[in-house]
């Protein structure tokens, strides 16, 4: 419906009403309306589920249009991202945001900063997530709050070109609210655990949950040691509560990523129940590191498994846990891939050691003779040493390659004395293009980074206080924080009008007209900013 036909609308319904309705104003309802099209998270998650679904078929199409994330761990930073994104490309198209469990752990909770072990309060998860959305719609309401002003005023000035630009440019807005991926850990718990939780999570306005193959009350961060999987049913139980959860709120587009930590996993706390050679128990099972024994030679408390006429014993450790086979991993990731995809996930998400392609795309070559359309959503991780593992990657070619590599110390790269290299350049370039490069070559759909914000909200804060607190004095917080904002053009100079101040401002002059006691008055320093 266009701005004109909702006035319209509106101006019925206002009028059906009568004389109880004679002060309200159709125009500025439905401006009201424009700035909060989204009255749920329901409604939040169906529209962004299809945007994702179009976008994988996008990708499917052409490699080229793979999408892109950042973790956010506040509703305003995932607000000034968006803000962001808007005015440098002039579109959120294939850009989503990303929620990572990691940093709810670390700077969410209510028990203070925590390791990645879903030792977190499990209803924090969708408590962010409603938060991003809230600080998201509050960036359409500030801009659309914005376009509304400058009609006003083309309107007052008589300026009909100018107001139909302007009412078609609002007709044509494109909101700050996108895809939301969001990490719901193991599944803190058994499946009805999971199933409650990610129903809390839609509700919130999720379209797309993030699980791994971790044992809940085991679970680690992806890039640390320790790491226990469980095997393929217990995690396909999880999949399917995901995808009743979605059915059972109406969002149908919803979209599951499972995530296999078997690359890292050496560990299992479970043997896989079997009931015939070959089925998915039996494979898992095989991958398991035992001994063949002789029954004179059994032992007490020992567990035993039988397989092709043989007494197999797994090696147990102190832990009570099983070990798996060392160099595994890779194969166990592609059967964790093909299982998942086969019942009821729709994206892949594989957690590896180092961001290299070749690895990478080895893996989902073999998913895809299985799965043809299999696509990863990956961690572009800063858990990774992305200098060193680049260079190294270089070194090593070229020394295949048979060039010199005498002037450079293989383990010693990340040297400062490297930085102008020829090896050092090359690097960087495989960096820059390391995202399109694996879309295409390794069937990446979506990357993103999940700790980006957590690292710029510390690296920020350390130049400030040291300017600030040392010889600069104000001229630190001046000349490295406002200047800054000013000469580009950040919103949030304006830091009153950010907070949501002129859209109170209206909100007051419509309920109270002449009498509004409003903030944006000749007196408000942010006037100061007006030509920013």
């Amino acid at each position: 419906m266009t701005y004109q036909a909702k006035i319209g609308a509106l101006n019925e319904t206002i009028n059906g009403a009568g004389s109880p309705w004679n002060a309200i104003d159709a125009e500025t309802a439905a401006r009201m309306q424009l700035q909060n099209r989204f009255n749920t998270g329901i409604d939040i998650a169906k529209y962004t589920a299809k945007i994702m679904r179009d976008d994988m078929d996008a990708y499917d199409a052409d490699p080229a249009n793979y999408t892109q994330s950042l973790g956010c761990w506040h509703g305003f930073i995932a607000q000034q991202k968006m803000i962001s994104i808007k005015k440098h490309f002039g579109s959120t198209k294939q850009r989503y945001l990303y929620l990572s469990g990691w940093m709810v752990a670390a700077l969410r909770s209510e028990f203070g900063p925590l390791p990645d072990q879903s030792m977190h309060e499990k209803t924090s998860v969708p408590a962010l997530i409603e938060e991003l959305y809230t600080f998201l719609k509050q960036a359409d309401a500030r801009e659309l709050g914005g376009m509304f002003k400058e009609l006003d005023a083309a309107r007052d000035a008589g300026d009909e070109v100018e107001a139909k630009r302007i009412e078609h440019a609002i007709d044509n807005y494109e909101t700050h609210v996108v895809p939301i991926i969001a990490d719901i850990d193991a599944g803190f718990g058994n499946a009805e655990a999971t199933y409650l939780l990610a129903k809390k999570m839609i509700e919130a306005g999720a379209c797309a949950l993030q699980i791994e193959n971790q044992v809940s009350d085991e679970k680690q961060c992806g890039h640390q040691d320790g790491k226990v999987t469980v095997p393929h049913e217990d995690f396909l139980q999880k999949i399917r509560a995901i995808r009743y959860a979605f059915l059972e709120l109406g969002v149908e587009d919803g979209i599951i990523v499972a995530r296999t930590d078997s690359l890292g996993a050496g560990l299992t706390k479970q043997i896989a129940v079997t009931k015939e050679e070959g089925d998915l128990g039996d494979q898992y099972n095989s991958f398991l590191d035992c001994e063949e024994i002789d029954p004179s030679d059994i032992q007490n408390g020992d567990v035993f498994l039988s397989r092709e006429g043989k007494l197999l014993r797994p090696k147990r450790l102190p832990s009570n846990l099983f070990q798996f086979r060392a160099g595994t991993g890779e194969d166990r990731c592609v059967l964790d891939s093909i299982t998942s995809l086969q019942n009821g996930a729709d994206l892949l998400w594989i957690e590896t050691e180092k961001p290299h392609i070749g690895q990478i795309g080895g893996m989902v070559d073999r998913i895809r003779e299985v799965i043809p359309n299999a696509k990863l959503v990956y961690n572009n991780s800063p858990s990774f040493n992305w200098t060193l593992n680049f260079r190294q990657q270089v070194y090593d070619t070229w020394a295949e390659a048979g060039k010199d590599v005498s002037g450079y110390d293989r383990d010693g790269l990340m040297s400062v004395d490297y930085d102008d290299t020829d090896l050092a350049i090359e690097a960087d370039e495989k960096i820059r293009t390391f995202q399109r490069d694996a879309a295409a070559q390794a069937g990446i759909f979506h990357h993103l980074i999940t700790l980006p914000t957590y690292h710029t909200a510390a690296l920020s804060t350390d130049n400030l206080a040291k300017e600030y607190f040392g010889d600069e004095g104000m001229l630190g917080y001046v000349k490295g924080v406002q200047r800054k904002e000013i000469r580009e053009g950040i919103a949030c100079v304006k830091h009153q009008n950010m907070s949501g101040s002129d859209i109170g401002d209206d909100h007051k002059e419509a309920f109270a007209g002449e009498a509004a006691l409003k903030a944006g008055g000749a007196n408000n320093t942010m006037n100061q900013f007006a030509a920013a």
